[in-house]
This record gives structure tokens, sequence and C-alpha cells, in this order.
């Protein structure tokens, strides 16, 4: 019986309750988010988690919601399409 290979890890950003700040932020590591940035004045923090993992994350106590990054490619200011 083999494994499935895990998944690719995606960037997200998390909302998170700014009143549990501190304890969402260790929890989320637990579960696999490796953070890169944390907002907390902002209830927010950024990261990268395996997909599989995603359902995990969003069901901590804490976590209001996880939106995957979205990387947007705008074309050089003199390309003839703006």
């Amino acid at each position: 019986m083999s494994q499935a290979p895990p998944s690719e890890p995606v960037g997200v950003i998390v909302s998170v309750d700014p009143d549990r700040y501190a304890q969402t932020v260790d929890a989320a590591r637990r579960v696999g988010l490796a953070v890169t940035g944390e907002q907390p004045v902002l209830g927010s923090l950024s990261g990268t988690i395996a997909e599989d993992r995603i359902p995990t994350l969003e069901a901590l106590d804490g976590v209001e919601s996880v939106d995957r990054e979205r990387i947007i490619r705008l074309p050089p200011p003199d390309s003839p399409i703006q």
C-alpha cells in the first residue's frame, strides 16, 4: 500500500480573533502553518501550508477565515495593453 505524496504548500492569509491572537498563531503553527508575516493589530497573519491541511487550519478555534493568496501580474507600464 503506497501513501499519497504530501500536497504542495500554498500561500494563505488567515484572519484571527484579535483577542486570542497569540494562542491562535501558536495553534496554527502546530497544524503546519509556516508563518511568514504577522499583523496582530489587524488580526491577520500570512504563511504557507500544505493544501490538504487547510481544512484543519480553518477548524482551529480563533481562526475566522482562511484565504489562498492570489498573485496578480500586471503588464509593464510601456506595454500596449493596459
